[in-house]
């Protein structure tokens, strides 16, 4: 074997966003593209004689490819000791629990998380350091800096590595296992969550689930979980098997995308409890028996109830939410005397936090939950935990949302999603909305609502003082209501322009109304203000969450 330093020129579009780099298959398929990221990566970060590096991802079409170009560069750049999930499968949550055990120096992720995988799908690419979760915006920056500068990559001649059989292998100096990724994770769960009583409630004919892994990475994991381990009968954990265009699917683990399990809590007969995961297995969506459960309102009951869980039985330090997410845990949060951090969106923000203990749960509006046993959101995990709060209990999902609501107050919240816009457009839609809000602060009410805050949301970091300018237009009235605009950056295509909409209810006779007519208001309101058909060209929101 001997290694080759093959001549390069930059790509102009490798700049990471808040989810790493994400493009469609297409694009990381040309020449050289795959390979000047990667080796940006490594000319980016001190690699030590004794580095371990974590490589695996959720099996969307080109994981296999990318995973053999990869091992092969980090081979050629002297990193001792490559960890690959077995055929190539690696969860999100599971490689940031596999980095922080093997005090390896870091991971990289392949996976698009919710978007389309398919030969016309996305495709994608995450760092993550050796805290076990995503790069700083400092790192992500370095390493766009070396993707512009770019002119030569290291690669390993050698043959592909069998990924469908355990093992090890060396290629030159360079250590390769391939290792059960599912195994350790079960037994992170093991130490968080009682796993006797939760078998207790699966095993019986009492209760039934259905947990849909929409063809993606969860699936092994699901199985292994709640049929293997936790005694739930076979067939309870439905499209396990993770399919590199995810069946046709959209991994989006929602409404719409997750719509066969939907219609299997809402219809006749239903199963007690439903959930599923995302692509690469961070996100949750949490369904009882005809009823849905939003991530605000998830997050909160999480954190109310975190004292029953083994793994939390101590307590709380404080909990973080992403600023689009509802107030809901807020409420929570000063009830238990602790400290809630309002953050932009990204995980990354949550890290920080995280790593200083100053937290132990943390979330986002957009089905992503996760604690201090790793530093990723977690689906399986988030799953686990409601599970273990109804054995416990006794209680019904729907029965532990209403008892919340009756305790805390319910924030009525939607977010509303368009979809596939072109960007300029949705940045003269974001650049209005920054100058209309300027305006709005100069009033005291705005129709008949009564204004207590507006701004273009800034974030100062507790941790390491850094500061994230433009992370979210949001107006807050005197009611408890908000309304937040912002775009997402986890697309491909054009731009997501989202609309956030929350409304506080105290009035236990009111707290069962329907969400998107108690919204209603606030919907007519977000369109006088940012006039969002006019930009989008859109008469109606793409998805409705």
């Amino acid at each position: 074997m001997r290694t080759r330093t093959v001549t390069t020129k930059p790509f102009k579009d490798q700049k990471p966003g808040t989810s790493g780099l994400r493009k469609p298959v297409t694009i990381f398929q040309q020449s050289n593209y795959l390979e000047n990221f990667i080796q940006s990566i490594f000319n980016s970060i001190n690699i030590s004689e004794t580095s371990t590096l974590i490589v695996g991802g959720d099996g969307r079409y080109y994981n296999s490819q990318a995973i053999q170009i990869i091992i092969k560069i980090a081979a050629a750049n002297s990193i001792k000791r490559i960890l690959v999930g077995h055929k190539g499968i690696f969860s999100t949550p599971a490689i940031s629990a596999a980095i922080r055990y093997h005090k390896a120096f870091g991971g990289i992720i392949l996976s698009a998380s919710h978007n389309p995988g398919g030969v016309n799908g996305d495709f994608g690419i995450k760092y993550n350091t050796e805290h076990g979760g995503p790069a700083s915006e400092e790192i992500t920056n370095n390493i766009f800096n070396c993707t512009k500068t770019i002119n030569k990559y290291k690669i390993l001649e050698a043959k592909d590595i069998n990924l469908n059989y355990l093992g090890s292998c060396n290629l030159g100096t360079t250590k390769v296992e391939i290792i059960d990724s599912i195994t350790p994770y079960v037994e992170l769960m093991q130490q968080l969550f009682d796993f006797g009583r939760i078998h207790t409630l699966l095993a019986s004919s009492n209760f039934r689930i259905s947990i849909d892994s929409l063809n993606a990475v969860t699936g092994p994991y699901a199985r292994t979980l709640f049929e293997t381990c936790l005694g739930a009968p076979r067939g309870s954990v439905q499209n396990d098997i993770p399919l590199e265009d995810f069946g046709g699917k959209h991994p989006d683990p929602n409404l719409i995308h997750a719509s066969s399990l939907v219609n299997n809590l809402f219809g006749l007969n239903s199963p007690d409890f439903g959930a599923a995961s995302d692509g690469d297995g961070d996100r949750n969506m949490i369904l009882g028996r005809n009823f849905f459960v939003t991530p605000s309102d998830s997050l909160a009951i999480l954190t109310a109830n975190a004292h029953l869980i083994p793994g939390y039985k101590d307590g709380v330090k404080g909990v973080a939410r992403s600023m689009p997410t509802s107030q809901a845990v807020d409420r929570v949060a000063k009830k238990l005397g602790i400290e809630c951090y309002e953050t932009p969106t990204g995980w990354k923000f949550f890290n920080n936090l995280l790593n200083a203990d100053k937290i132990t749960l943390c979330g986002e509006e957009s089905f992503g939950t996760g604690s201090n046993h790793i530093r990723e959101k977690d689906g399986l995990w988030a799953i686990l935990f409601w599970l273990n709060i109804i054995a416990i209990t006794g209680k019904s999902v729907e029965n532990i949302v209403y008892e919340h609501w009756k305790q805390y107050g319910r924030n009525f919240y939607s977010r509303h999603d368009y979809e596939e816009i072109e960007l300029s457009k949705a940045n003269d839609c974001m650049n209005q909305l920054r100058y209309t809000v300027k305006k709005i602060r100069e009033k005291t009410a705005f129709n008949e609502y009564k204004i207590t805050h507006a701004d273009d949301f800034s974030y100062i970091d507790p941790i390491d003082k850094s500061i994230s300018k433009q992370q979210g237009v949001r107006i807050s009235f005197a009611s408890g209501s908000r309304i937040i605009f912002r775009l997402s950056g986890t697309g491909t295509k054009g731009a997501t322009f989202r609309v956030y909409l929350e409304k506080y209810q105290f009035d236990n006779t009111k707290i069962k109304l329907n969400t998107q007519h108690v919204l209603s208001p606030l919907i007519q309101l977000a369109e006088e203000i940012a006039h969002i058909k006019s930009f989008t060209e859109l008469d109606k929101p793409t998805i409705i969450t």
